[in-house]
């Protein structure tokens, strides 16, 4: 089966209720769920680190009521890798992206992850669970307030990615730019490129094809700071 896969840039767009803009785009990722008497869909909290993951659960519960999916954290589970396997979809929530990465990799759930997804699992991330879909987590916006075993990801995507991408910069603010920040990393890095997506944005996989959803359009960050506007709704491949 192709890989189904839904990368969420924030959990809010303007001044809108958490994940409320994202609804539509979730609900046509799970799509294939539907119609199954009772899917079983996964959520990760591991990015959440000032409130508890059953809180978090149940925030985004609330928030998804209306698709009619019923969540299970998978902090719940005695065996979480064997959860995955068993599981239809799994969201990954935002947070701390470097909090969610050693999470993964101290539970051992980075390859069946990788493993279940090529295998058809649905995967639904905004923020640091988008993060975590690139090669690498070096372009997230996060501190790193606790050390992973490595900065590698899942790879889902053979592109670096930046979610929460703004060019907004205070009059009297003296700090770099996120334009500035992903040049530094493409100047060390020069083989790659980033997918910069201001919130309000998604991407959408379905096997090798690709398109970006939402409003306003993203960007396309390669080396030297060059940056190419994507248009939201036009197709692409991986």
């Amino acid at each position: 089966m192709a890989q189904r896969i839904l990368l969420l840039s924030a959990s809010r767009y303007r001044d809108s209720p958490y994940l409320a803009h994202a609804l539509p785009m979730l609900e046509s990722a799970l799509e294939p769920l539907l119609g199954l008497k009772d899917p079983k869909v996964l959520f990760i909290p591991y990015a959440g680190v000032t409130f508890s993951y059953q809180q978090y659960t149940q925030k985004v519960q609330k928030s998804i009521q209306a698709t009619g999916i019923r969540l299970q954290g998978i902090h719940e589970v005695n065996k979480p890798d064997q959860a995955l396997f068993d599981a239809d979809a799994v969201l990954v929530g935002g947070g701390n992206t470097f909090r969610l990465l050693e999470r993964l990799y101290t539970l051992q759930l980075i390859e069946p992850l990788k493993l279940r997804i090529a295998e058809g699992l649905i995967y639904v991330g905004w923020s640091a669970g988008s993060n975590v879909a690139g090669p690498t987590i070096c372009t997230t916006n996060d501190m790193p307030i606790i050390e992973p075993p490595t900065l590698t990801a899942l790879g889902l995507v053979p592109f670096q990615i930046n979610p929460h991408y703004t060019e907004s910069h205070p009059f009297d603010h003296h700090g770099e730019t996120r334009l500035q920040r992903l040049n530094e990393y493409l100047a060390l890095n020069p083989e790659q490129k980033v997918l910069a997506m201001p919130e309000g944005t998604a991407l959408r996989v379905d096997g090798q094809a690709a398109q970006l959803l939402g409003e306003p359009n993203c960007y396309w960050i390669r080396v030297g700071g060059i940056k190419t506007e994507v248009k939201s709704y036009q197709p692409f491949n991986l």
